[in-house]
């Protein structure tokens, strides 16, 4: 099976190095001279665990090769998988004017029969859309299908996702691309891996109502910590005790600064945008969103609480705060609407000073905050001379650091612990000023 991947982002990217794993002949085609470069020379230009050596051996294997050459990537191979970004637009909608340049440069490069799969997270019609624009520009008589394939990787975990499904989801209208498909993942299929068959329309919702609904669970934990911060209880008890119950289960059920990323937030602004654009009003989803938002912001009263300071002009002029953690989540370098921007962007707006350090995302923090931050080189070098330390994102460095260490560097020993890695009392009975989400 010879496949052409049009993307070499995130999702492009892994899911045309675990093709090559499966066996396919794969060829990553971007528009990006850099990255494809990168790409060659051994170098992924994302933070994915696992993904160099998976791409390194597919490539000396070669079953993976990656090119600039669109007119060649679509002539030279039967599958089209479009995964293009599909930014938010600013009234929320999904744009999708990569996705219908991708569908232009297939049609206008047709050689024979294609099954061009949608691979990124597109509205409901949007294959549709792509088919009309093929047939528009190729004729009505070319020969192809579209499918809906949408991808449920976990950034951080993507690799294992793709290799080991939940599901894998399968919307088309022909028998030729449905049987195209299973041969695609037969080794899941193989693997007792449960395959959804259904229409294009359908694929395409499974994908937003999947997302908006982990969205949700997210949030109502986040409500629940903050009542919890009311009434005295202790939200973790609160959420073993819900997961244990099999209809909820236990994961999503972590509360923190509210979500983040490239899927959460995006997509459900387009499935608001869906629902209004259908005449429907989404209150759950449109509830979540807002929710989101003023979860990161409370975060700031959180710190301005534990400093005993009341907010005002300039209310943190003279103060240092350490930041661990800028990604949205660990094991990625993706600051996509991260908690960490909006925390940051407060702070510096109240007058304060902020160090901060992540393991990986040190690069694309510079693109947010410019040289308006103190860059650090380790989690210490961030603590070190400040009067609050923040942490944003749970990464495992971070949950054991030497607390005796930490209280000898800081000016004040302030911590705000918004991911709840640290035990509140153990915290107290070392000295330390400390709070967290949903805790007491």
């Amino acid at each position: 099976m010879r496949i052409a991947i049009m993307g070499t982002g995130y999702v492009g990217l892994v899911t045309g190095a675990c093709l090559a794993e499966f066996g396919m002949f794969v060829t990553c085609v971007d528009l990006d001279e850099n990255k494809i470069n990168m790409l060659k020379q051994g170098r992924i230009p994302i933070y994915e665990p696992g993904l160099d050596d998976i791409v390194a051996k597919n490539v000396k294997e070669g079953r993976l090769n990656f090119t600039t050459n669109t007119k060649e990537a679509i002539k030279n191979n039967l599958v089209i998988f479009i995964a293009v970004g599909t930014p938010s637009k600013e009234d929320g909608s999904a744009d999708l004017k990569y996705v219908e340049s991708a569908a232009r440069d297939i049609a206008e490069n047709m050689n024979g029969y294609k099954v061009i799969v949608n691979k990124s997270t597109v509205p409901v019609g949007t294959g549709q859309l792509v088919k009309r624009i093929i047939k528009s520009v190729a004729g009505e008589n070319a020969r192809f299908d579209v499918v809906s394939n949408p991808e449920f990787l976990r950034e951080g975990a993507a690799v294992n996702d793709f290799l080991r499904p939940d599901r894998i989801v399968i919307g088309a209208e022909s028998e030729e691309a449905m049987a195209i498909m299973k041969d695609i993942y037969s080794a899941h299929y193989l693997n007792d891996a449960p395959f959804v068959i259904t229409n294009i329309e359908t694929a395409e919702m499974i994908k937003y109502a999947s997302n908006a609904f982990l969205a949700t669970k997210v949030t109502f934990i986040n409500e629940v910590a903050n009542l919890c911060e009311a009434v005295g209880a202790d939200v973790h008890k609160v959420a073993k005790g819900m997961g244990m119950d099999g209809r909820i289960g236990p994961k999503f059920l972590h509360p923190g600064p509210g979500y983040g990323g490239s899927c959460f937030p995006k997509d459900t602004r387009a499935l608001s945008y869906i629902a209004k654009s259908n005449g429907y009003d989404f209150q759950i989803v449109d509830s979540v969103i807002k929710v989101n938002e003023a979860q990161k912001l409370r975060m700031v009263e959180k710190i301005l609480k534990l400093l005993d300071i009341k907010r005002g002009e300039n209310c943190l002029r003279g103060l240092t705060f350490g930041m661990l953690g800028l990604a949205f989540k660990p094991n990625t370098d993706d600051m996509r609407e991260s908690p960490s921007i909006t925390i940051i962007g407060e702070i510096l707006k109240l007058g304060g000073d902020v160090k901060a350090f992540d393991p990986e995302a040190m690069g694309n923090a510079r693109e947010y905050f410019g040289d308006k931050i103190c860059y650090c080189e380790g989690e210490y070098d961030a603590i070190n001379g400040v009067d609050c330390l923040v942490i944003v994102t749970e990464w495992n460095q971070f949950r054991k650091l030497d607390m005796e260490k930490v209280k000898s560097i800081m000016r004040r020993n302030n911590i705000a612990d918004l991911r709840n890695i640290y035990d509140p009392q153990k915290m107290r009975d070392l000295g330390f000023n400390y709070t967290s989400v949903g805790r007491l």
